[in-house]
């Protein structure tokens, strides 16, 4: 049966492990950092490391494993990163081909993982400021978009930036910068708010990832760059063999959300 509501990180990620946890961890763990995963072969790690390293805003790297390891020495000891999310995608040549709980039977030996930093992270900080986060209100996953900005590309890897959205009162739009600002390690401050025609993004009511939310004419729609990136980008750049977590489905750390502040 599957639980409901795991409340520190590791019992999210043991109950993961066991198959007894799939949903997403928006609002779980509060005060501790999740993560966005992709794993590739080590021939493309190199090239993917300098994509990262050029787009520090939707990918900022948080741990990367040795090949091989499914241990994330740096974030959470004891973990395997093979297991201890609650869902995943496997990407061949850029084709989504399965999403499974875990990834045992793809794992291989010269395989390298990369946690990058999550807007999760700066959630507890905004509750705690009195933002609203209407996805946790309504029961959703944050909505999530592909844009129409392009990163700077490296080797093999290019595509457009993934943003997530959350609406704030105009007032408190400020005070949504300021507090997120704080947290470079998690996607910083907001990239965009206002019109979303300007960024590419035609229709609020259809995210590509995550859930559609409900918001009123006194709020403004306010846009982070998203560790979902990664995932466009392996489907524009179409590499031979790519694992990532599902959408809004984040590897809990046992890092402190303001560890990520730096």
């Amino acid at each position: 049966m599957l639980i409901q509501k795991p409340d520190n990180p590791a019992a999210i990620r043991n109950a993961s492990r066991q198959g007894r946890f799939s949903g997403p961890t928006g609002g779980l763990a509060l005060g501790k950092a999740q993560a966005n995963l992709a794993i590739l072969p080590r021939e493309a790690a190199l090239e993917f490391l300098i994509f990262c390293q050029r787009n520090p805003k939707p990918c900022p790297i948080i741990d990367v494993t040795d090949p091989g390891d499914p241990e994330p020495k740096q974030t959470a000891k004891g973990a395997d990163i093979r297991t201890d999310l609650p869902l995943y995608r496997v990407y061949k040549q850029g084709q989504l081909v399965d999403e499974p709980t875990d990834i045992l039977s793809y794992w291989r030996d010269d395989l390298v993982a990369f946690l990058i930093g999550c807007s999760f992270t700066f959630e507890n900080a905004m509750l705690s400021a009195g933002l609203p986060l209407n996805h946790h209100r309504q029961g959703g996953s944050v909505p999530m978009y592909i844009t129409n900005i392009q990163c700077t590309p490296s080797g093999r890897f290019s595509g457009p930036m993934v943003v997530s959205m959350r609406p704030m009162p105009l007032k408190k739009a400020i005070k949504a910068v300021e507090v997120t600002g704080r947290y470079p390690r998690a996607h910083g401050a907001p990239i965009h708010w206002g019109d979303p025609t300007a960024i590419g993004i035609e229709n609020l009511a259809q995210p590509d990832f995550g859930t559609p939310i409900s918001f009123t004419h006194q709020e403004v729609p306010m846009f982070w760059a998203c560790g979902v990136t990664p995932q466009t980008v392996m489907m524009e750049s179409k590499p031979a063999f790519a694992i990532t977590h599902s959408p809004g489905h984040m590897f809990v750390t046992d890092l402190r959300d303001e560890d990520l502040m730096s």
